[in-house]
């Protein structure tokens, strides 16, 4: 365990909730850890199910090793959910900071107040809910602090700190709109899971890092994940 004292603004906090796009998560643990970050991550019941539903990922949330969120070459090329979906994506996963620090992840039951995170005495340098379902959402926009992971949010928004919600819904309802906007009043960012297309990409891999190149330029984290505009 580490203790309380040593824990800075390098740590990080990512909430995955209930949405489609499990992807997106694990591929952005990936990159924070591979960037020498340590990561606390937070997975809802809905959660869960999402990431044994698309990627083949079971989480026992009452005993979880967060490794198993972390993308490998060695799981690309065996026969799982992620090696279908990424069939060319064989050492594109490990390659990005190969040389680089590791940081570590550190993962709190979703029910577990007793976690740094919760409190605003525990310095972080940001926080990303991804995906982010609308229930989520609207428990943020609501002030509900029911669980670790809105109450987290929750925390962040108050000590001013980066709040990343990444949505990844449609068609959008005036409800959920609204929701949105009273985050984005209170100082969160809404960045939807939209991939751009203009620097061309090729794999659904390159779809995927769009998204998440976008969040880490939002926590700090530099990255080369995909061209830039003035790079195309």
């Amino acid at each position: 365990m580490t203790a309380a004292s040593e824990f800075t603004s390098h740590d990080l906090v990512v909430a995955i909730t209930g949405a489609s796009g499990a992807i997106y998560a694990t591929r952005l643990l990936q990159v924070l850890v591979n960037s020498g970050r340590r990561v606390h991550v937070t997975i809802s019941p809905s959660g869960a199910e999402v990431l044994d539903h698309e990627l083949g990922i079971r989480a026992d949330l009452k005993n979880f090793d967060p490794q198993r969120l972390l993308v490998s070459d060695s799981v690309l090329s065996g026969d799982s959910h992620l090696s279908r979906l990424l069939p060319d994506a064989g050492g594109a996963i490990s390659s990005i900071y190969e040389d680089g620090p590791q940081g570590e992840l550190v993962y709190h039951h979703f029910q577990d107040f007793r976690a740094g995170i919760a409190s605003g005495s525990f310095p972080t340098g940001g926080m990303v809910v991804c995906p982010c379902s609308m229930g989520t959402l609207a428990s943020i926009a609501s002030g509900q602090s029911t669980n670790l992971i809105q109450r987290a949010a929750d925390v962040h928004l108050k000590e001013r700190r980066k709040l990343i919600v990444v949505p990844r819904e449609t068609p959008l309802g005036s409800i959920q709109l609204e929701n949105m906007k009273r985050l984005t009043d209170a100082g969160a960012v809404i960045l939807p899971a939209m991939p751009g297309f203009y620097h061309e990409p090729t794999s659904i891999l390159d779809l995927v890092d769009f998204v998440v190149g976008r969040i880490c330029d939002q926590l700090g984290v530099s990255h080369r994940l995909f061209k830039r505009w003035s790079e195309t």
